[in-house]
């Protein structure tokens, strides 16, 4: 559903995402969001670093089809054990499962940003590793009970309660696990003429 979208925004967010909404927000840049209507399939043979790149693309460019002529920031996350894509588990069965699932385990978050105007693009890839604890189920269920992030890539959220099922994070950017390449972003706004901070 897209909201209604500010004239005097210079900047348009490709996103109904919360977490994304929220991130940006940091930057203190003026910015409206409008949530894309894309399909996220994956394509045959697709990389997940490529799905998240492809689609911060194509959620950008089907927003900017809307509003010609205003800058807009796509982004897109895949979580992924291999060339296995966790998606957002939905259900608490599912991100049970699924936190199982990485228990003991390294699980790569690609996350893709794109701004664009017209034929002026600036995309940025961020992966992040992080390595996941040995976790029992009684474990898993106590943070579900505490923190059902149902809606978040892996089924945690590592800026809450979820940092506990970890045993390291590398990356270049802690806010790309969250959601938005807030480092990138930032070089892309300036590259664009914007004034951070």
């Amino acid at each position: 559903m897209a909201s209604t979208i500010s004239k005097t925004a210079p900047l348009i967010l490709a996103s109904s995402s919360r977490y994304r909404l929220e991130l940006l927000a940091r930057l203190r840049v003026p910015f409206t969001a409008h949530a894309p209507e894309v399909d996220e399939t994956p394509l045959a043979g697709e990389t997940p670093a490529s799905l998240a790149q492809r689609l911060a693309l194509v959620k950008a460019r089907a927003v900017a089809q809307l509003h010609p002529g205003r800058w807009v920031l796509g982004s897109d996350q895949v979580a992924s054990t291999g060339e296995h894509i966790l998606g957002k588990p939905g259900t608490r069965a599912r991100a049970l499962e699924q936190l199982q699932s990485c228990s003991g385990k390294s699980v790569t978050f690609d996350t893709a940003m794109v701004l664009l105007k017209g034929p002026q693009t600036f995309p940025a890839l961020d992966t992040t590793l992080v390595r996941f604890r040995t976790l029992t189920r009684t474990e898993i269920e106590h943070y579900l009970d505490a923190e059902p992030a149902l809606d978040c890539a892996g089924g945690f959220k590592a800026e809450g309660l979820g940092i506990a099922l970890l045993s390291t994070i590398k990356t270049c950017d802690p806010t790309a696990l969250i959601g938005l390449p807030l480092i990138a972003v930032r070089h892309a706004l300036a590259q664009a003429g914007f004034c951070i901070p």
